[in-house]
């Protein structure tokens, strides 16, 4: 099982949902880059569980160890090791769903490639794994502000279900999307996606939705132009996240009505340095960035774990109904925005190191 993303800048991550704890290990990362446990431990609390009323209720303060790596709260240029101990682990949340498989899970797939899975919270399909992302984004952005300082990575809320932001990525700020529980830049949305989101926990049911991100300041030439494309290792990166179901760019799919005439993005000289007039690439050409704000979106199936009864079958390949239990988001888009911007900064930190070593 491959648990490691990254080509310069390489990050593993390990552990179960309901194992003893969830962590990763960072190779390739510079010495003398200051981290402090501190601001590890902010992004976490912006993922962790148990953080408002429209989350899941585990309850994990995600309390984060650093092991090595890291010397008076520099780094030594040694590989990174950070672990977050679970401590509200609940097996018998999952009875019965050894044998029965939840739909829209991972559970028949892992069965079918392994033999064998860890049923209690879906082991390494939970988002749970996500922790060790969240914590060694941290370091990538200082490695980030070290190498290139200015670029900034802010993700928020779109849309949940039918409802959608207003928001403006080249004005978005953090406070504003930090100041509702949903993590949208639009207060008048955020009061009905909140409602929306209690109205379909209350029945039982989840929605979904879609994350949009923008990357700002970003020097053009990152981004190799073949395989490694700035934009498909920025969806690689976005689609490894669990429950995502969709990734674009740019225009994304509404460029497709456009002829190419209103497609293209004109060239125009400001300040001294190529510009374009018009963002319809999204930051990225041929697969590599141009120095325009980079701006995408992710899409986010509903939850799968719902509290109605659903139709399944047993590993025996018996036909059963599964019952409505456990602990989940109604809707995973609020938790989802941290990692999105985790995801983010460890694909551009690569890159900065990447185009690095051939300049």
């Amino acid at each position: 099982m491959s648990s490691s993303f990254g080509r310069v800048f390489r990050v593993t991550t390990f552990g179960e949902s309901h194992g003893a704890g969830i962590g990763v290990v960072i190779d390739g990362c510079p010495p003398r880059v200051p981290v402090s446990v501190e601001e590890v431990q902010r992004e976490l609390d912006r993922r962790r569980p148990g953080q408002s009323d429209i989350v899941t209720t585990r309850n994990e303060a995600d309390a984060v160890e650093i092991l090595s790596g890291l010397h008076e709260g520099v780094t030594l240029g040694t590989p990174i090791a950070m672990v977050v101990r679970n401590t509200d682990a609940r097996p018998s949340a999952y009875e019965g769903m050894a044998q029965a498989y939840r739909p829209s899970h991972a559970d028949f797939t892992y069965d079918a490639k392994y033999g064998i899975r860890a049923p209690s919270g879906g082991g390494r399909a939970s988002a749970r794994e996500t922790i060790g992302r969240v914590a060694a984004a941290v370091v990538a952005r200082r490695v980030i502000e070290a190498i290139q300082p200015g670029i900034g990575i802010l993700a928020w809320v779109r849309s949940i279900q039918d409802i959608a932001a207003s928001v403006d990525p080249s004005t978005v700020r953090a406070e504003d999307i930090e100041s509702n529980p949903v993590r949208t830049g639009d207060a008048a949305a955020a009061a009905v996606m909140v409602d929306r989101i209690k109205q379909v926990r209350s029945e039982g049911n989840s929605v979904g939705g879609v994350v949009e991100c923008v990357i700002r300041h970003v020097p053009a030439g990152l981004g190799e132009p073949v395989f490694d494309k700035l934009e498909a290792d920025l969806a690689k990166a976005m689609m490894s996240i669990p429950a995502t179901k969709g990734f674009e760019i740019g225009s994304g799919f509404a460029g497709t009505r456009m002829t190419g005439r209103e497609h293209n993005d004109p060239f125009r000289m400001i300040d001294g340095k190529v510009r374009t007039v018009s963002n319809r690439s999204g930051g990225v050409q041929g697969g590599i960035s141009n120095g325009e704000d980079i701006v995408f979106r992710v899409a986010f199936k509903p939850t799968a774990t719902i509290l109605t009864p659903q139709q399944t079958v047993t590993s025996a390949g018996e036909d059963a109904e599964l019952a409505g239990k456990g602990r989940h988001d109604a809707c995973v888009l609020p938790r989802a925005v941290p990692i999105v911007e985790a995801m983010a900064a460890l694909v551009i930190c690569d890159h900065l190191l990447r185009q690095r070593t051939i300049l």
